[in-house]
């Protein structure tokens, strides 16, 4: 398969960044037989020495060389290397080896020199950076000394660095790539459970999901915050962000849906965002359309749209395609960061919770900060999500009083 393949080129460091079961350790298994062996068994590859660090001895044993997947299930007999387990290395017939390192023991890194190096699943080792540095300074062998990346992504600081150097380049491929080699009721079970979330996107589409520093809300909140259920709603509201553009390249317009349940005092409400409906490109009548469309779809008693850009105008073009929805605009007299702030607080304190499938909202939540949106244009969904849970959280607590208490 494409992402099982070197790139062309010249790079120092190759990720392959994918799903549980797409097929990274067999990957890495070829790379490092392309890397030491010769056109015939005797004849020298490229490399002669070799690194194979991942999180622990045993896992690099059994995974990466005695595994289903390893170097030596993926060896032909004539060419297949010898394990020495005293010295914990493999020893090919043209005399390449390949030694076995430890991300528990960076300083075990310190003495060595390779010409190549296959690390695995270092998203997940506890003293990544320690060890990859050591890797860095331990890989000073030959001409163009390279070192291949098997993992599942994750939102850590060595793996994002990584990325970002201009010497890197990244493959991809979610779990579905190896369907053929995986269990169909595998493969049925974990997308049932995980489809539409953010821990399914990590671990079976083997999407990096970065969270901004600092930021307002984070990955596991909202991983956290799954709806497994939705309960009957006492309001259901569409809330619009709309655009002042329309055409390629334009801001989105941000709809997004949501629902409440305020049975008792403000502090035991519960809100359940339930869509996101958001367009981009449309002219006025396009995005009214959309919201439209989205609040017969879901039943919605109200829309609430923002007017600091379009004024009257925009009642007019919703008005224009059902003159009886009800409305209600908004005027943001805060900035972004001021108006998600309080929202935000809703959902630390468990108040909120999602749906599947709302990946592109939280996408642009996890790089909202204290100091502004750290993503590309707009935060467009996530300024619709803030009115909506304002319209059905933070405004009705603010004028809420207990039943039948006087107000003196």
């Amino acid at each position: 398969m494409d992402h099982q393949l070197p790139p062309d080129g010249n790079w120092r460091s190759w990720v392959i960044m994918g799903g549980r079961g797409a097929g990274k350790t067999r990957a890495g298994a070829e790379w490092v037989r392309s890397m030491v062996e010769g056109s015939l068994p005797l004849d020298t590859g490229r490399a002669k020495r070799i690194a194979l660090v991942g999180e622990t001895v045993d896992q690099v044993r059994e995974v990466m060389i005695f595994g289903d997947s390893g170097i030596l299930a993926c060896t032909p007999d004539d060419r297949k290397p010898s394990w020495e387990a005293s010295r914990k290395r493999l020893v090919w017939p043209n005399g390449a080896i390949a030694t076995v390192h430890s991300a528990h023991d960076p300083e075990g890194l310190r003495g060595p020199q390779f010409d190549g190096a296959w690390v695995d699943e270092l998203a997940k080792w506890k003293k990544a950076q320690e060890t990859w540095d050591m890797l860095q300074f331990a890989l000073r062998l030959g001409d163009d000394p390279r070192v291949c990346v098997t993992t599942t992504p994750r939102n850590v600081g060595v793996l994002k660095t990584l990325l970002d150097a201009p010497s890197t380049v990244v493959t991809q491929a979610p779990t579905e790539a190896n369907r053929a080699n995986l269990a169909a009721s595998f493969l049925e079970e974990v997308r049932a459970r995980y489809e539409g979330t953010r821990l399914g996107r990590q671990e079976l589409d083997g999407v990096l999901l970065a969270d901004a520093d600092g930021a307002l809300w984070s990955s596991r909140m909202l991983e956290n915050l799954r709806a497994r259920k939705v309960p009957t709603l006492d309001r259901i509201v569409v809330a619009v962000d709309p655009a002042t553009t329309a055409g390629a390249g334009s801001d989105e317009c941000g709809i997004v849906v949501a629902g409440v349940v305020q049975q008792g005092p403000p502090q035991d409400w519960r809100a359940y965002v339930l869509g996101d409906a958001t367009v981009q490109g449309m002219g006025p009548s396009g995005w009214a359309r959309a919201a439209i469309t989205a609040m017969e779809h879901y039943g919605a008693d109200r829309l609430v749209a923002e007017v600091n850009q379009g004024g009257q105008l925009v009642e007019e073009v919703i008005r224009q395609i059902d003159p009886l929805v009800p409305y209600k605009s908004v005027h943001a007299s805060r900035g972004k960061v001021a108006r998600a702030e309080p929202v935000a607080a809703l959902y630390e304190q468990g108040r909120v919770t999602h749906v599947a499938g709302l990946d592109a909202l939280e996408d642009q939540m996890v790089r909202m900060t204290a100091q502004g949106y750290e993503g590309g244009g707009s935060p467009d969904r996530v300024d619709a999500l803030v009115w909506a849970l304002h319209e059905l959280m933070i405004a009705p607590a603010a004028s809420w009083r207990q039943p039948g208490v006087r107000s003196l």
